[in-house]
Formats: structure tokens, sequence, C-alpha cells
């Protein structure tokens, strides 16, 4: 199995158990005299099996991550940080950015102005370079998930 095959089977699960989570929420409680839609043990059971298949799965991605050589001295594990922390940086410059476009509601000239302390346009130049090295990054990191195979 790939790499790329494994983290689709780990989004499915991920899915699998919100699912469950909220199929348990609604047959754990109900009216005196109703019974519960679905039965909570036959759920807690499917919940203990795919969370283990998760478990099991994830252990393997990280192995993986770890094993798997990318670029001088890296490994897939130190790309992916990477690329998060390029996330991260973006995220934060952009919410730098909204957080200066709030409006001034001032009522009069006596009361206090404020004033942009960051160069906007320089953020954003920041903010692309950012996007376009995570999109690359990115790229070359899902083209290896799909060249790897899981141990």
């Amino acid at each position: 199995m790939k790499l790329a095959e494994a983290l689709i089977l780990r989004a499915d699960a991920q899915k699998r158990i919100a699912q469950l989570r909220e199929r348990l929420t609604r047959s754990a409680k109900v009216q005196e005299g109703e019974v519960p839609p679905e039965n909570p043990q036959e759920l807690l059971a499917e919940m203990e099996r795919v969370l283990a298949e998760y478990t099991d799965i994830i252990k393997r991605i990280n192995r993986t991550n770890a094993a798997t050589p990318f670029g001088e001295g890296q490994t897939l594990t130190d790309a992916l940080a990477d690329r998060d922390a390029l996330a991260m940086e973006r995220n934060m410059l952009t919410q730098l950015i909204a957080a200066t476009a709030q409006p001034d509601f001032r009522y009069g000239r006596s009361e206090i102005k404020y004033l942009v302390t960051v160069s906007i346009a320089d953020l954003q130049k920041r903010i692309d370079r950012l996007a376009q090295r995570h999109r690359e990054l990115d790229t070359v990191i899902q083209q290896l998930n799909w060249q790897v195979e899981l141990l």
C-alpha cells in the first residue's frame, strides 16, 4: 500500500469516528419507555474497532514519514513540519492584516485615533511568498506520498 492510500484510509477513519460519536450521542439517552435508534453496545464495539484501525494506520504513517528521505539530511517528517510552519505563519500574517482592517469608530475629533503600525503591502507580499513555498513543498510531498510504500 502506498503512503497516499494510507492517508486516505486515515481520513476515512477520522470521518467514521466522528459519525460514531454522533450516533453514540443520539443513542446514549432516551426518554423512559423509548428505544434508542441504535444499540449503544454495538456502536461502542464498532468504535473500538475503528479506533484500533485508526491507531494502527497512524503508527504506520508516522514510521513511514520518519524513515522516508526528503532532500539532503531531511525526512518526510521534517518536510511536513516545514509545511505546517509555513501554513501557520501565513495564517498568522493573514489574521494580522485582518486586524488592521477593523474599522475605527470615532464620533468626534477628540476621540482616540488608531494607526496601523505594519506595512500591509509588505505583509501581503510575504504572505504570497509563503503561499507559493507552501504549494511547492506540498506538491513534492504529495508526489512522494504516491511513490513511497507504507511500512
